[in-house]
């Protein structure tokens, strides 16, 4: 565990991911399981729209002491008082959301090629997103699938908190966190399963051992 990032479960989550309830009873349930912090990535919403979901979600975030993280739109992050904000390659930059935002807020940043390590934005970012450790159906624009050997050169390379993302379960989650990442980000394999919360567990249980063991 990261002392600047003592998060190991990370949540990203929006409306069409989840299957099988709404997207805040989901949030919930994977909070009860064990999820620490809670992504809101809705890209096709307007920012109207997005801002009001983001309320209902850190209503919830709130309750339980969980910080939210918003996803590339720094009009809803600062709407609704988040804790952090994620960006991209293509979206606002970390070096102007610095000087458009809160200085003690968060700002997450995707790493998806080597040379990202050495620039400003990196510089500027608070954690790193490795994305993704392998290709997924819900983002098409992959530049590099890192894998395990891509994170073990990126924790050589920085000592930024890492949180790995991209087709994350609890089979591979011990395995990411030995490699070097210190935090799993979970889309499908907690929004579109039958039992979020008991998923979340498993994938939670997996973190823990594999730090215990580090």
């Amino acid at each position: 565990m990261h002392p600047d990032f003592p998060y190991q479960l990370y949540l990203v989550i929006s409306e069409e991911s989840c299957l099988h309830y709404p997207l805040l009873t989901v949030a919930e349930m994977a909070i009860e399981g064990g999820v620490d912090i809670i992504q809101l990535r809705e890209k096709n919403l307007s920012t109207s729209a997005f801002i009001k979901k983001a309320e209902a979600l850190k209503k919830i975030t709130d309750k339980h002491r969980i910080p939210l993280i918003i996803n590339d739109n720094l009009k809803v992050a600062k709407a609704v008082d988040s804790f952090g904000i994620h960006v991209g390659n293509n979206d606002m930059p970390p070096t102007e959301i610095l000087q458009n935002w809160d200085k003690n807020k968060v700002i997450g940043y995707s790493i998806e090629y080597l040379e990202q390590l050495q620039n400003a934005q990196t510089k500027a970012a608070n954690h790193l997103g490795i994305s993704p450790i392998y290709s997924t159906a819900t983002k098409t624009d992959t530049v590099t699938e890192w894998g395990l050997d891509g994170i073990k050169k990126i924790r050589s390379l920085t000592q930024k908190p890492l949180i790995a993302i991209g087709r994350m379960d609890a089979d591979n989650a011990a395995d990411v966190i030995k490699a070097g990442a210190d935090c799993i980000a979970v889309v499908s394999a907690i929004c579109s399963a039958e039992y979020p919360e008991k998923t979340s567990k498993k994938i939670k249980h997996q973190i823990q051992q594999q730090h215990e063991n580090l």
